[in-house]
């Protein structure tokens, strides 16, 4: 048995490190007298510098890359969009109904992914598509529709337009109609 420099508890001879203290029986007398080095004022300075830096940057990095900036006039972006949304639908539209004998369907769905994406565009600007198969006719065909683009922002205008492909707006907070004046 053995006693520890450190903390004077009797341990086994071969024991490497004291289960009292921790000292490290093993290195050297001068080696145990050193001991660690506490690091500078300027090391450690240096390190949170460093520390702050990397997250400052991080930080930055990830708001420069989920927030984008917005330059222009964002309003007159956001109609213009809904707007060429509608066209996109209008053309899906008279081409459907170019190849079924005058006859549109009863839901946008029937005319597949390119319609899709034209209504998840608009709706990615703040706009709900809305579409709605005029009346049945007496052969049970549908002749006409109407589809308008309804802003969820205040102050967006509202737009409609039916197979003539003439786009009407109002500012009001309603659904645009046949009777408001047409913006082309």
């Amino acid at each position: 048995m053995v006693t520890c420099p450190a903390c004077d508890t009797e341990i086994n001879q071969a024991t490497e490190v004291c289960p009292h203290c921790g000292l490290d029986l093993t290195a050297s007398l001068g080696e145990r007298a050193q001991g660690k080095k506490k690091p500078t004022l300027a090391k450690i300075l240096l390190r949170w510098s460093v520390l702050i830096g990397v997250l400052m940057a991080a930080i930055w990095s990830f708001l420069w890359f989920v927030i984008s900036p917005r330059t222009g006039n964002v309003e007159l972006e956001a109609e213009t969009q809904a707007v060429q949304s509608m066209d996109d639908v209008h053309t899906a539209l008279a081409d459907y109904a170019q190849a079924q004998g005058g006859v549109y369907p009863q839901a946008l769905e029937a005319l597949g992914a390119p319609v899709r994406l034209a209504a998840q565009r608009a709706q990615s600007e703040g706009y709900q598509l809305q579409y709605t198969a005029g009346p049945a006719g007496a052969d049970g065909a549908l002749r006409s529709y109407t589809l308008g683009a309804r802003a969820g922002n205040y102050s967006y205008r509202n737009f409609y337009t039916d197979p003539s492909g003439v786009v009407r707006a109002t500012r009001e907070d309603r659904d645009a109609n046949s009777a408001d004046p047409p913006i082309r």
